[in-house]
């Protein structure tokens, strides 16, 4: 599976990501990293 991918630099501690203009995760309103594993998962739709 072949992505493009772009890292956007912030400040605070935000960490989100976006597949598709959807919002697949997000540290700030979990308020910890993701698990790989998981995060992989939600990127490829299942």
């Amino acid at each position: 599976m072949a992505a493009d991918v772009s890292l956007i630099e912030s400040s605070g501690g935000v960490f989100e990501v976006v597949v598709d203009g959807r919002l697949v995760y997000s540290k700030k309103e979990t308020g910890e990293f993701p698990d790989e594993e998981l995060l992989t998962e939600k990127i490829r739709g299942r």
